[in-house]
């Protein structure tokens, strides 16, 4: 079996033309569905160009006055937004229509005493905004604005006995809390501090008989953790922990027939599994995808071209 670009194309495009009852009820997701989709197109080759200006203008309509991006016109600033924002501005390398000042204002105002960043003004802290944070600075530029110190110690009191992470310190360790510790980690250069054999094992761990991989011990397996686990692996150089052929099985089985690929087979498709699809696929080495970069979950020439205009 393999990767049915076209479809999956086609399925992406298409999601903005059925305005039914499932579209309005995720119009708080609208903006980090614009981000899965188009990364995902860029991973395929597959981001038609006429439309760039457009969804630059769509998402520069959800800023706030506070300087944060909403899910969707006039909703709430909170970070998973406005780092989705800013991501696909740089992924279109139009990151000169972004207020800087005014964006990295709103996210230093979101951090916290111990070093965390709550989500947005109501003062939920999680280890996702962690990550949304010191990605967003480190995009625009401005993560030297941050005494990084606390925020380190913070997410190294999130990893627990078992190597992984959770979502604050003492919850349970989770592959997408994971991701976020790793991910901002490695920006705030400090992999040094994790236990890599420890969390590598955890990590490991998660691969299931069918080759598909799971977010936490007894859970089902999902094609969205062939990101979440196999980005911290990459991150720490463990890839092959893992039987890749397996995987790509796995992940290439969970396809729909009509485009998208499903949490698992013969599940319903959606954008954010077919991004997370696409992007594993992608860390395995499949042909004729783009590389993605698998700290920031964007095709790493992406990357490679805005650290050449801003140092990250």
């Amino acid at each position: 079996m393999l990767l049915n670009v076209e479809k999956h194309t086609s399925f992406i495009l298409g999601l903005d033309a059925h305005k039914n009852l499932e579209y309005h009820m995720t119009e708080h997701l609208r903006l980090n569905g614009m981000y899965w989709g188009t990364t995902c197109l860029m991973l395929m080759d597959a981001m038609p160009s006429e439309q760039i200006d457009s969804i630059c203008k769509r998402v520069l309509a959800c800023q706030q006055p506070n300087g944060g991006f909403g899910g969707s016109v006039g909703h709430d600033a909170h970070l998973l937004n406005t780092l989705s924002a800013i991501q696909i501005l740089v992924n279109f390398d139009r990151l000169d229509l972004l207020d800087i000042p005014k964006t990295t204002q709103y996210v230093l105002s979101l951090k916290q005493p111990d070093g965390s960043f709550s989500g947005d003004e109501w003062g939920e802290v999680d280890t996702r905004f962690v990550y949304c944070a010191v990605s967003a600075l480190d995009l625009m530029g401005e993560l030297h604005k941050i005494d990084s110190t606390d925020t380190i110690e913070f997410l190294v009191q999130c990893q627990n006995y078992d190597g992984g992470f959770g979502s604050c310190p003492g919850a349970e360790s989770h592959a997408a809390q994971i991701f976020c510790c790793v991910g901002a980690l490695c920006i705030l250069d400090a992999l040094h501090l994790i236990d890599n054999h420890q969390l590598g094992w955890w990590l490991a761990e998660r691969q299931l008989p069918n080759g598909g991989l799971n977010g936490r011990p007894e859970k089902l397996e999902d094609v969205c953790y062939s990101w979440w686990v196999l980005s911290s692996l990459d991150m720490i150089g463990k890839v092959h922990w893992i039987d890749k052929d397996k995987l790509v099985s796995f992940i290439l089985s969970s396809q729909d027939t009509d485009g998208g690929i499903a949490d698992r087979p013969g599940d319903l498709p959606d954008v954010f599994h077919t991004l997370f699809g696409v992007a594993g696929l992608s860390l395995l080495g499949y042909p004729n995808l783009e590389r993605v970069n698998s700290t920031y979950c964007m095709p790493a020439s992406v990357i490679q071209r805005h650290k050449s205009k801003v140092p990250l």
